[in-house]
């Protein structure tokens, strides 16, 4: 019996607030091992600018590739847009029925939550984990029940030490020619230099 944790993003780049949020995820519900699953594209994001899904499948096995209990999955690549109930829904077909899954998300997903694709499905697959941030604005799962019912049951809130950074953040001190070192780890700003992704 195990709860694997899964970790969607488009990790453009991923960063070291990332890892921070995975690692107390792990640690605070007790996961087997958490997944990185890089994604295509949020559908809820469809407007912003993305990197080619082979730099940020590279950059997200490099930053966890010194965690034996994170691994990185292409389970989530190849479909034109990333839903999580249908991520969860094949993850739930394939694993037996000894494994649970806890989905992890930023605290900013409880705001989001009502607006994805069959939410209380999600819910009902996987039980939501969500990592707030320093600085970041708190929403309880009880604060869910307006518009979901039932769903703070399934709701874990979990606090993550770490850097109060975003991927946004860092593309825009790239272009700004400003470095992104101790930010993220050090082979993704070696990768960002290399392949010269953000300027």
């Amino acid at each position: 019996m195990g709860v694997i944790g899964v970790f969607g993003g488009t990790f453009d780049p991923p960063h070291l607030g990332h890892l921070a949020i995975a690692q107390e995820a792990l640690l605070a519900c007790g996961l087997t091992r958490v997944v990185f699953m890089p994604n295509e594209r949020n559908p809820l994001k469809q407007g912003e600018p993305i990197s080619a899904t082979e730099h940020r499948l590279a950059m997200t096995e490099l930053a966890v590739r010194d965690n034996r209990r994170f691994e990185v999955s292409q389970d989530d690549l190849g479909h034109e847009l990333s839903y999580t109930v249908d991520l969860l829904a094949r993850l739930r077909s394939s694993l037996g029925p000894s494994e649970e899954l806890a989905f992890i998300a930023g605290m900013d997903v409880l705001h989001e939550l009502p607006r994805w694709r069959e939410p209380l499905r999600v819910l009902e697959i996987a039980r939501l984990v969500a990592v707030s941030r320093p600085g970041q604005p708190t929403l309880a799962p009880a604060d869910m029940e307006r518009n979901l019912p039932g769903s703070s049951a399934r709701i874990t809130l979990v606090e993550a030490p770490g850097v109060a950074v975003s991927s946004t953040e860092l593309r825009e001190r790239v272009a700004a020619g400003k470095p992104i070192r101790y930010l993220v780890p050090d082979a993704i700003a070696a990768y960002v230099e290399e392949h010269g992704l953000y300027r």
